[in-house]
């Protein structure tokens, strides 16, 4: 199948709106609840999904203790951690500028690489877009200006961007191909972060709800079908396209939760968040480039992070190559 036919497209503009909405949704679900709620919520609703999906497939859920023990890990900073995060973030972040700031998770990525020695070659294109995307995140986060987007929110969301980073790096190490179907391992991922949500209960969960019709159906939406069927989604595309086509959704979700933040709750889009976006998705796209032959599939990461990240996005696309 040609990368730009015409199903290949609409799978991909699907999955760049579903998960560039997330931020909006976020927004509307802080309406009635806290972001362990909503933390909660979406990860029940998304694993309710993934799990329906596995068993209609008729794949099943890892049994040995080794694997459940690599999803905790996983499952903590690739859902957990990161959708409590944006959560909190956004109390305070624009929805556009954190869909921003997540565009920088590759660059963190790759930053981590170097520091674990996969990544050995200091001096080439993709550190040099490292060092352009870092510059993007500080033009976004104008420290120069006071009370700016330095805050405790945009740091919030940043580290979210980290965590997402850490998820991908260790699923590459500890998870991919190692027998287990791309869809059962995020199914397992999914249900083992639902698990570690409720635990946090107690620490941000236990406020009354107040149940805005808007916020309940933001939550819905952003469980079954941003965290839930855009997984299958982007399966799909893995398997039909590839890695490379497929990431190259990543590049849109930063456009579209500025555009839906603007253009749905009003927010300002200034001259310094669109340079600073533009900077951003340079540097990831420097970083996205290498040579054929010095290809590496466990160092694959999605052009720009979407929440969630995909358990098993690496084993997924080493089962497409064969």
């Amino acid at each position: 199948m040609a990368v730009g036919s015409r199903g290949t497209l609409i799978r991909m503009g699907v999955l760049a709106l579903l998960w560039g909405s997330s931020f909006l949704w976020i927004k509307f679900a802080l309406q009635s609840m806290s972001p362990g709620q909503i933390t909660l919520g979406r990860t029940l609703l998304g694993a309710t999904v993934l799990v329906v999906l596995c068993y209609s497939s008729r794949q099943r859920l890892p049994k040995d203790g080794k694997t459940w023990a690599h999803l905790a890990f996983a499952a903590f900073f690739g859902n957990a951690l990161p959708f409590f995060l944006f959560a909190f973030g956004e109390q305070t972040v624009d929805s556009g500028v954190a869909g921003v700031l997540n565009a920088t998770t590759p660059l963190w990525a790759l930053l981590i690489g170097v520091l674990i020695r996969q990544e050995r070659n200091l001096f080439s294109l993709r550190m040099l877009g490292m060092v352009v995307g870092f510059a993007g995140t500080l033009l976004i986060f104008a420290p120069w200006h006071a009370g700016g987007l330095t805050s405790w929110g945009a740091l919030g969301i940043l580290a979210a961007a980290i965590s997402y980073a850490v998820s991908y790096t260790y699923i590459g190490l500890k998870l991919s191909g190692k027998g287990t179907s791309p869809i059962a391992l995020s199914a397992a991922q999914l249900v083992t972060a639902a698990g570690l949500s409720t635990l946090a209960l107690p620490i941000d969960g236990f406020e009354p709800v107040e149940w805005h019709p808007m916020a309940v159906i933001a939550l819905l939406v952003l469980g079954v079908f941003g965290t839930g069927f855009a997984f299958a989604l982007n399966y799909r595309l893995i398997a039909d396209e590839g890695a490379v086509a497929a990431t190259a959704v990543g590049y849109l979700l930063p456009v579209v939760s500025v555009l839906l933040g603007a253009v749905v709750l009003g927010e300002p889009v200034t001259l310094r968040v669109v340079a600073g976006m533009v900077v951003v998705l340079l540097g990831v796209g420097m970083t996205r480039w290498q040579p054929k032959a010095a290809t590496k599939p466990e160092l694959v990461v999605p052009a720009v992070a979407a929440p969630p990240a995909p358990a098993s996005a690496v084993a997924a696309t080493e089962r497409a190559a064969e």
